[in-house]
């Protein structure tokens, strides 16, 4: 019984500590949305409803090192770049993105 209550108690540790350094880990940023305040589509339906258009894509994504959510809505022919504050949900910018170049997985290979 000793021996059970023993291992359980290395497992419960060793979880712990695996989800405490997942969380930090710099090398998967997508477990920084555990951070944020509202879901990703609450931010596309934001971003979608301030626009008037569909969303195209969206991300959660660091930028000039405050977190938010990216979204790309498609509306007549214009491509705008919103920006959602991941607290609030607020918008916090809102642009054309003519060329789209700033985006690194849409540029060709």
């Amino acid at each position: 019984m000793k021996t059970k209550v023993i291992l359980a108690a290395l497992i419960l540790s060793a979880t712990t500590i695996a989800n405490v350094y997942a969380s930090n880990s710099t090398d998967n940023d997508a477990l920084a949305i555990k951070t944020a305040k509202i879901s990703m589509a609450q931010a596309v339906t934001a971003a979608e409803q301030h626009v008037g258009g569909k969303a195209a894509r969206a991300e959660y994504e660091r930028h000039k090192g405050q977190w938010l959510f990216d979204v790309e809505v498609v509306k007549g022919k214009k491509v705008m770049d919103v920006k959602i504050d991941p607290i609030s949900g607020k918008v916090i910018s809102a642009a054309e993105d003519k060329t789209d170049q700033d985006d690194e997985h849409d540029k060709a290979d």
